[in-house]
C-alpha cells in the first residue's frame, strides 16, 4: 500500500482497509499530539488516489469497511471525495461502510449541501476530535476552535444524517483543570448528541509541545484515579438521547463501554466501586498502556 509515514486510524476502524489519501494534518497544531508533526500536509492528487485504489482492489475484493486517512481528509474537495467514493464503491462489490477523520475547521468549511451530497455518495461516518469542551483548555492545547465551533461542526455532520463519533481525552486539563474539563466537555457533547462517543486518556510522547510543559511542572498529568474521578463526572453531567460509549482504548486504565443513557447507572456504579475501593488490581497496568 502507498503509505507515507505512520497510519493512524480509530480504534473501531481496526478491520477497515486504510487508505491515505491525504498525507498529515492539514490544522498539526495541537500541543498534545505528536501524529503528524514529522510530516507536512498534502492531499494526494487524483492520480495518485486511483493507483491506491486501485492497488487496494487487488489486495482485497471483499473488503466491506474502508477508513480514509490521515488526519483530517474530510478536508479533500467535495468534488474530489465524491470522485474517491464512487471510485470505492465501483471497485469494492461489498463495500459498507467508509469512514473519514473530520477537523472541526474542516467540517464547517463544508455546507450543510455539501455533507449530504457525500453521504449520498457512501460516506458513512466521520471522527470528530472535541477533545475537551472547555474553551480555555481548547486555547491552551491549541485546537484552533471554540468550544461552540465544535458544538456548530459536530450538529452540522449529525444534520447531515452522516453518523459522528466524537473522542474526547481525558485528563486533558491536568490537574489544575480537571473538574471544568469534565463539566464542560460533557455540556459541549450533550449539545452535539453524537451516535458514538470514545474517551482517550491523554498519553504525551516526547514530540507533543505540552510533554515540555510537563517537564517543567507546569502542567501535572491526572493519577489514574483521577481520570477515572473525571470519566465519572463527565457520565454524570452527559445528557444525550443514544449514544453507544467506549473508554477501551489502550490509554485508557480502565476498559469501560455501554449504552447512553440506558446503562448510565451500571456504568457509574462500576467507576465508584473501583475508585471507593482503590482497587489497583482492576487498571491496565501503566506499562500496557500505549497510543
Amino acid at each position: 500500500m502507498f503509505y507515507e509515514g505512520k497510519i493512524y486510524r480509530p480504534p473501531s476502524e481496526a478491520k477497515s482497509i486504510i487508505l491515505q489519501i491525504t498525507v498529515g494534518c492539514q490544522h498539526n497544531a495541537c500541543s498534545f499530539c505528536a501524529m503528524y508533526k514529522d510530516k507536512s500536509f498534502r492531499i494526494k492528487s487524483g492520480a495518485e488516489i486511483k493507483d491506491i485504489i486501485a492497488t487496494a482492489v487487488a489486495q482485497d475484493l471483499d473488503a466491506e469497511r474502508i477508513f480514509l486517512a490521515d488526519g483530517d481528509a474530510i478536508a479533500v474537495d467535495t468534488s474530489l471525495l465524491i470522485e474517491i467514493l464512487d471510485q470505492l464503491y465501483e471497485g469494492f462489490p461489498r463495500l459498507k461502510r467508509v469512514g473519514i477523520y473530520g477537523g472541526p475547521k474542516d467540517i464547517l468549511a463544508k455546507s450543510p449541501e455539501e455533507l449530504a451530497n457525500l453521504k449520498a455518495h457512501g460516506l458513512t461516518m466521520v471522527y470528530l476530535g472535541v477533545e475537551s469542551g472547555n474553551d480555555a483548555i481548547l486555547t491552551a492545547v491549541c485546537k484552533g476552535v471554540t468550544s461552540e465551533q465544535m458544538i456548530a461542526a459536530g450538529q452540522r455532520v449529525k444534520a447531515s444524517g452522516l453518523t459522528l463519533s466524537c473522542t474526547v481525552i481525558i485528563g486533558l486539563g491536568g490537574k489544575a483543570h480537571s473538574p471544568e474539563h469534565a463539566v464542560d466537555t460533557a455540556r459541549v457533547i450533550s449539545s452535539i448528541d453524537p451516535h458514538f462517543l470514545g474517551a482517550l486518556t491523554l498519553m504525551v510522547e516526547p514530540l507533543a509541545p505540552l510533554s515540555k510543559a510537563i517537564e517543567r511542572g507546569t502542567f501535572q498529568l491526572l493519577t489514574p484515579f483521577e481520570c477515572l474521578t473525571e470519566i465519572q463526572i463527565l457520565l454524570e453531567q452527559l445528557r444525550v438521547t443514544h449514544c453507544v460509549f467506549r473508554s477501551n482504548h489502550a490509554s485508557n486504565y480502565l476498559p469501560l463501554r455501554a449504552t447512553l443513557p440506558d446503562q448510565r447507572d451500571e456504568l457509574l456504579k462500576t467507576l465508584d466501586n473501583v475508585i471507593r475501593n482503590h482497587a489497583i488490581d482492576q487498571l491496565r497496568p501503566e506499562g500496557w498502556r500505549g497510543l
